[in-house]
C-alpha cells in the first residue's frame, strides 16, 4: 500500500479554521466528499462524521506531537482513503500528550477492510512520528506544498 494511492491533491487543506474536534471532523469529511475521492460510494459527510465521532468516543485519536489520526470504517467504500489538513490555530483534541493538534489525517476504510485499515494507520503514524516531517508539513506555505511534502516523504520512505 502506497500513500500516494490513498490521497489526492484535492483532499489536502491548509490553514483550516475550526474550534472543536467535531467541527474538524466535519470539515475533513466535507473535504473528502468535495474532492471526489468518495464518488459513487454513496458515502456522505454525515456518515463519516458519525463513524469518526463514534470511534473518538472509544478514545482520542490524538497521537501526540500535535498530530491526530481520526479514523473510521465506512460501509460503501471500496478502498482506504485519506485526507490531510493543517489547522490555522492548534486545537485541543484530548491527545495522549495533552498537547493541542495542528495536523490531522482522516483515514477512512471499507467496513470489511481487515488489515489494510491498520496498515494505512501504521504507515501514516510512522511517517508523522518523524519530527522533520512534521516540521516540513507545518511550514509548507499552502495546501499544494503540504500535499507534496506528505507524498514526497511517503515515496522516499517506500524507495
Amino acid at each position: 500500500m502506497n500513500i500516494i494511492d490513498l490521497i489526492t491533491r484535492d483532499c489536502v487543506a491548509s490553514d483550516v479554521k475550526v474550534t472543536s474536534k467535531k467541527q474538524l471532523i466535519q470539515e475533513m469529511a466535507q473535504l473528502m466528499v468535495d474532492c471526489g475521492c468518495l464518488a459513487g460510494s454513496g458515502v456522505e459527510a454525515r456518515d463519516i462524521v458519525s463513524a469518526a465521532m463514534d470511534r473518538e468516543r472509544l478514545g482520542s485519536t490524538g497521537v501526540g506531537s500535535g498530530v491526530a489520526l481520526p479514523h473510521a470504517r465506512i460501509e460503501g467504500l471500496d478502498k482506504v482513503r485519506i485526507a490531510l489538513v493543517r489547522l490555522e490555530t492548534p486545537l485541543d483534541f484530548e491527545s495522549i500528550d495533552e498537547r493541542p493538534i495542528d495536523l490531522a489525517v482522516l483515514i477512512l476504510a471499507p467496513a470489511d477492510a481487515g488489515s489494510s485499515h491498520l496498515r494505512a494507520l501504521a504507515q501514516i503514524s510512522r511517517r508523522l512520528r518523524k519530527e522533520d516531517v512534521r516540521t516540513r508539513l507545518r511550514t509548507a506555505p499552502n495546501a499544494e506544498s503540504l500535499y507534496t511534502c506528505f507524498v514526497d516523504d511517503a515515496q522516499a520512505a517506500a524507495a
